[in-house]
């Protein structure tokens, strides 16, 4: 999941504003914009690049290029253009809840919006080890930031910490979270990653000692299934395209400009991932590579050749500051997504109750009591890697099942509502939208199945273990919508609520 963006995130990981789920992306007393083709570009760029990842496929070396392509191709791309269609067809309430609920009903548009929130919670943890790490780096000596970094206490402490004082900030509204989510995203993300890119050019070009084999096959070996499992994880990095479709009405010539748009950005995600990550790789071994501090080791050890080591500590601050605004965004987002899915009649009324700022507080109570289980649960595990690629994995695959509904509800959509007026179409016709959507189904069932794989580049203890709390947790956490649906009650329905109903019965 990705690093703050002034305009969102999402799961993998991107900070959305707090309405994006529930508004289908604007607020109803938004005025009528008009979007460029390269803004919208640039929209899409912000809410996916992400810096936290670059080290996990920095130990696939030159064949991370590969994967990076692979994913965009089969995923990024095939994404966009489904969610663009589907946006601009049900420009109502309700996200990939209404995009799915109109094909297959409200229980699996609920449990569609279910897991995307989900995911979240479930990747929290994840974004706020790499914060505990961050911090840890801010120190001296190295030795003594690595010791603290691998430090289980350290970790849980400083993850629910953190977590717990910008949930109690969001509760006061979201003007605050916005704001910090701005300038986390600009020195927390832009900037480190100008310098990280522009720091590996300047190391290959003065001719500095290279990790990095520069002419090693850019094709990965396929038979060993272990090490495609951390690459299935770029999938996530590449997640929340479907968040700026929501705007495709709003721009010039949307037949035209949208799919030239989605091209300039994927070019441009993969261009940056595909640069920071070498960058990782030419400065730390491959062996020596740990996903979850290897970023902030790649920055110590660049300044460090330039003569400028004091500047990695500063480059960890701000790669922590950007956590903080980042989560500050998130951990209201989604939540109030669900709120308004919730008021329609699908939660219970105890989950609906807000503050005087709109705030869904117990909706983030809740969602604060599972973090905190999901942390405490790291103690069971070898290492604070093997909890980071535990729950990455965990919130993959739920992740991945919302967007294979999102696929198939699409191609259904084309039959069961052909004569609907659709602004924008993915080109060719049922065929074209055939096309695009089992390329996008191939891509995310194939990352769903590597998910279930251990990793062999890291010591997850007990691969029975590790396999079996990736199939219980998946399961678990897959069935719980479809639980809730089957208790709810017609007057959960808050009196309040303003959701439109589906244009279909299905």
């Amino acid at each position: 999941m990705t690093e703050p963006s002034p305009a969102a995130a999402m799961p993998g990981g991107k900070p959305k504003s707090a309405g994006w789920l529930a508004h289908g992306g604007q607020t109803k007393t938004q005025p009528k914009i008009v979007i460029g083709m390269l803004a919208f570009a640039v929209m899409n760029v912000t809410t996916i690049v992400s810096l936290r990842g670059m080290p996990a496929q920095a130990e696939y070396g030159m064949a991370s290029i590969f994967y990076y392509l692979f994913a965009a191709i089969v995923f990024l791309v095939p994404v966009a253009l489904v969610a663009a269609e589907l946006a601009a067809t049900f420009p109502k309430q309700g996200g990939v809840f209404r995009w799915i609920g109109e094909a297959f009903g409200p229980r699996w548009g609920f449990a569609a919006i279910y897991y995307q929130w989900q995911a979240v919670v479930i990747w929290f943890p994840t974004v706020l080890i790499f914060a505990a790490a961050a911090l840890a780096y801010i120190w001296w000596p190295p030795a003594f930031d690595q010791a603290l970094a691998d430090n289980k206490v350290y970790t849980i402490t400083v993850l629910l910490a953190v977590y717990w004082l910008v949930t109690l900030v969001t509760f006061r509204g979201m003007a605050a979270s916005t704001r910090l989510s701005w300038l986390g995203g600009l020195f927390g993300t832009i900037i480190p990653g100008a310098i990280l890119i522009a720091l590996g050019v300047a190391y290959v070009a003065a001719g500095k000692p290279m990790h990095l084999d520069l002419h090693a096959s850019v094709i990965p070996d396929f038979s060993d299934f272990h090490n495609m499992v951390l690459a299935a994880s770029v999938f996530l990095y590449f997640a929340g395209m479907e968040m700026q479709a929501v705007h495709v009405q709003d721009l010039k010539n949307p037949t035209r400009n949208y799919p030239l748009s989605v091209l300039i950005a994927t070019v441009m995600v993969v261009v940056i991932f595909v640069l920071g990550t070498l960058a990782v790789g030419a400065v730390i071994p491959r062996e020596a590579i740990d996903i979850n501090r290897g970023l902030l080791v790649a920055y110590n050890e660049l300044w460090a050749a330039f003569g400028l080591p004091w500047l990695g500590n500063v480059m960890a601050a701000m790669l922590a500051f950007g956590v903080l605004g980042q989560v500050s965004v998130i951990v209201a987002g989604p939540s109030t997504g669900l709120l308004a899915v919730g008021k329609a009649g699908y939660l219970p009324h105890v989950l609906q109750k807000t503050n005087t700022h709109g705030i869904p507080v117990a909706i983030l109570i809740l969602q604060g009591l599972l973090v905190t289980l999901l942390c405490v649960a790291f103690t069971v595990l070898p290492s604070v890697e093997s909890a980071y690629q535990l729950l990455s994995q965990m919130a993959t695959i739920i992740y991945l099942v919302m967007y294979v509904l999102l696929y198939v509800a699409a191609i259904r959509l084309r039959y069961t509502q052909p004569d609907r007026e659709r602004p924008f179409r993915i080109p060719g016709g049922n065929v074209g939208m055939w096309l695009v959507g089992l390329l996008g189904l191939a891509g995310a069932l194939v990352a769903l199945g590597f998910s279930f794989i251990p990793p062999a580049q890291i010591s997850t203890g007990s691969p029975v273990l590790y396999v079996g709390a990736l199939v219980v947790g998946s399961a678990v956490f897959l069935a719980i919508p479809f639980v809730i649906y089957a208790f709810h009650k017609p007057d959960w329905k808050a009196a309040d609520s303003d959701f439109e109903p589906f244009e279909t019965a299905a």
